[in-house]
């Protein structure tokens, strides 16, 4: 019991830190472009990640083993998704780009069907139609059965970092890297490329120490100390769905803090989207066993 106490902080800390992301990344986008963003976060979150590797004892494994799966991992996380999420966030109001990209895990149910040969059940399918509705609800704003959305690239772009997140997590299947060693060779694989996509593209430039705090933000908490306590949390508790129902928390928090910080109106086809949304993935949580929910 004392564990699953311990799994549960955990875990809620995961929750409040990503319950913030938002806002972070609408205030940090508003001094910089999502370039970057994405290589002061990832700077941040290499040496985290690096320092904690360092403390674990694991830097000699690092180093030796498991480049091969970097190589290509590390450029579709956190190169690709990070991007496309940014400048997701970048076209649209913040919570219209974290409802989107919370359909991830539906992604990665239907993805599985061709990627693992897995089945979709009934409950899946509906699951998909109720959470889909939803992000047309967000999509038109409202406006279901105009074709004309406010922003179809911010659109496109959300959701196809649903299905960057899914495939990253399907395809690392069989990874067997300790996951801060994954995550650290995949920054690691990351920072050269994004470096010389600065280079060639906005260069270094210094928008000031609001901005700088900003992305450190990013890269500390969301990249970085979330993921950590996340790990805590899945290590520690008897049954995961304890703690992968807890992200359910999170867009509420979102939207509050959008709306208080950030100052975005909370739009009603934002609600009724959401709740859209919600329910798809609490459908699809319901079906599934203790042992086999994922967070």
């Amino acid at each position: 019991m004392r564990q699953d106490r311990q799994a549960m902080l955990f875990g809620l800390g995961a929750v409040a830190l990503w319950s913030t992301v938002a806002t972070a990344f609408k205030v940090a986008l508003g001094y910089m472009s999502p370039l970057e963003l994405m290589w002061l976060a990832a700077l941040v979150s290499w040496l985290l990640m690096g320092a904690l590797v360092v403390r674990q004892g694991q830097l000699g494994d690092a180093l030796r083993h498991g480049w091969r799966t970097a190589a290509w991992a590390g450029l579709m996380n956190p190169v690709a998704y990070y991007l496309v999420l940014f400048g997701a966030y970048d076209r649209l109001p913040g919570q219209e780009a974290m409802a989107l990209n919370y359909t991830w895990a539906l992604a990665m149910a239907f993805l599985a069907v061709p990627l693992l040969g897995q089945r979709l059940t009934r409950t899946d399918v509906a699951a998909g139609l109720v959470a889909y509705a939803g992000v047309w609800v967000i999509a038109t704003r409202g406006r279901v059965f105009d074709v004309a959305f406010a922003d179809p690239l911010g659109v496109a772009m959300a959701l196809a970092s649903t299905l960057l997140w899914a495939l990253y997590w399907l395809l690392n299947v069989r990874d067997a890297r300790p996951p801060l060693v994954a995550q650290w060779q995949n920054f690691a694989v990351a920072l050269p490329v994004l470096t010389l996509l600065m280079l060639v593209g906005p260069g270094f430039t210094w928008h000031g120490w609001a901005a700088l705090g900003a992305g450190v933000y990013v890269g500390l908490f969301e990249m970085g100390v979330a993921f950590v306590l996340w790990q805590l949390a899945m290590h520690r508790v008897s049954r995961t769905a304890k703690v992968s129902n807890l992200i359910f928390l999170s867009p509420p928090v979102s939207l509050l803090l959008l709306y208080l910080v950030v100052g975005e109106p909370i739009l009603a086809s934002t609600l009724a989207g959401l709740a859209l949304i919600l329910a798809g993935l609490g459908l699809q949580q319901w079906q599934r066993s203790p042992s086999d929910a994922q967070p």
